[in-house]
């Protein structure tokens, strides 16, 4: 067997464009094969496929790398759950661009490590002036913004209280305050952080209420960081952010805002105003393979200046050394809490270069209008109850005759049989069926097409 080729130096590209054809080949069959939005049979039979596919994992002799790629990459097309597909509305997973894909294959071709600048010379610089120029769509008017690049909101969330905890350093400790509608990294953080555990606030309206906010730092002795979210897990649903912040500022306490999935609406003018507010916190948890359309990992925490990120610095002299930084190479080990880590950037930055910010309003304003024209169809259906209207682009539905544990085997069947992906959300005391709408090229036909499953079947009375 001959030698395997690399991606990368003079040829990598000539050796790779074959092999790049083999994936697309595999791709293109494996969808076909799949038929659908997700592969019917569920977990039994998608183990089972791939046990007979793959076979022996790590086999003595190779089988070749045409024939490695075709099958393997075939077999997890078939056994995908594709965002892109119409049906796919379960989770905050969208479909990726197809530009910014391409993107990636570079960064996956080249390798290079954003630890340090002999690594990463053009990527380091390129992240530098595309994450300054994000974290200013949430602080417009400060001089010098910033934002680190992350594997999504769990870890912006991580890092944002632990900034919060360096800056509380040699005072009381650190107390976060939350809503239970939090993203559930809010409390894993804190754990890991050895902070307390957070103070969550009730809420049964799925918003965070100001006046609670308030009344709890009333009672708390100690320096707060309260967590507001902008678009929640289950509901999509945003938190007064100008009221908390009002409430937070009365009281010397800081605000943290997770808007890992509304943060994108500032791209665009008509929905930017929801995120009023955003500006007076201290940090801002950004995912733009959410409502970005970025295959993942492409997360930010955003800060209003640079230097809150100082904590952060740290001195390894294989990798910054002093006489390095002194001389000017730049020191890129305080960026990030990751040593090695790609540069992931570069999708972003070739997706805004593309469509501009223009380009990337008019996508979030597709989505958040499919989803408007969703919950109206499900508002007008005789047989399906809404929860709400949308605030971003997560409809709340369930078919009016039917139980929470029929609504949860409805989403189990359509799942099984190969046909839908809903997500699920409790609300309101009751289990709904959840649309994330992130496909921006949804059609009216679609959204019917989605709805006609859910009142059809063993479930529909």
């Amino acid at each position: 067997m001959p030698m395997p080729a690399l991606a990368g130096g003079r040829h990598g590209a000539q050796e790779l464009r074959p092999l790049v054809e083999v994936v697309l080949s595999a791709l293109a069959e494996g969808a076909r094969s799949r038929g659908g939005v997700v592969p019917a049979g569920g977990p039994e039979a998608v183990a089972a496929s791939v046990k007979e596919t793959l076979g022996e994992a790590l086999p003595r002799d190779g089988r070749g790398e045409r024939e490695a790629l075709y099958t393997l990459v075939r077999l997890l097309a078939a056994g995908a759950v594709d965002p892109a597909e119409p049906h796919c509305v379960g989770h905050l997973h969208c479909p990726p661009l197809a530009v910014a894909t391409a993107a990636d294959l570079a960064v996956s071709a080249l390798n290079p490590s954003l630890d340090s600048w002999d690594q990463a010379p053009a990527a380091g610089e390129l992240e530098t002036r595309v994450t300054a120029a994000l974290a200013a769509l949430a602080y417009p008017d400060l001089p010098a913004p910033d934002a680190l690049v992350t594997t999504g909101g769990t870890e912006s969330n991580q890092l944002a209280l632990l900034l919060a905890r360096e800056r509380a350093a040699g005072g009381p400790r650190l107390q976060v305050v939350c809503g239970a509608s939090a993203h559930h990294s809010v409390r894993r953080a804190a754990w890991l952080l050895g902070l307390p555990s957070p103070l969550v606030i009730d809420t049964p309206a799925g918003l965070l209420d100001p006046a609670a906010v308030a009344a709890a730092l009333d009672e708390l002795p100690v320096r707060a960081l309260v967590v507001a979210t902008a678009g929640t897990t289950d509901t999509g649903a945003i938190d007064p952010l100008p009221e908390i912040a009002a409430a937070t500022a009365r009281h010397r306490a800081e605000l943290h805002v997770d808007a890992a999935y509304g943060g994108p609406l500032l791209f665009s003018e008509r929905e930017a105003g929801k995120l009023d507010g955003l500006q007076s916190a201290v940090s801002v948890t950004l995912d733009l393979h959410k409502l970005g359309w970025q295959p993942v990992a492409a997360g930010l925490l955003a800060v209003p200046d640079g230097a809150a990120l100082r904590p952060l610095n740290h001195r390894a002299d294989y990798l910054n050394a002093a006489d390095d930084t002194d001389a000017g190479l730049p020191d890129l080990l305080g960026r990030s809490l990751r040593t090695t880590r790609r540069p992931d950037i570069l999708k972003a930055a070739v997706t805004l270069r593309a469509l501009g910010r223009e380009g990337m309003a008019a996508l979030v304003d597709r989505v958040c209008d499919s989803a408007r024209e969703l919950a109206d169809k499900v508002d007008r259906h005789p047989a399906l109850v809404l929860y709400g209207r949308p605030a971003i682009s997560t409809v709340l539905f369930r078919p009016r005759d039917a139980d929470d544990e029929q609504i949860a085997g409805l989403r189990r069947r359509l799942m099984y049989e190969g046909r839908a992906v809903f997500g699920r959300a409790r609300a309101g005391g009751r289990t709904w069926l959840k649309a994330t709408v992130l496909n921006p090229y949804l059609r009216p036909e679609d959204l019917d097409a989605l709805l006609q499953l859910t009142t059809e079947g063993p479930t529909a009375r």
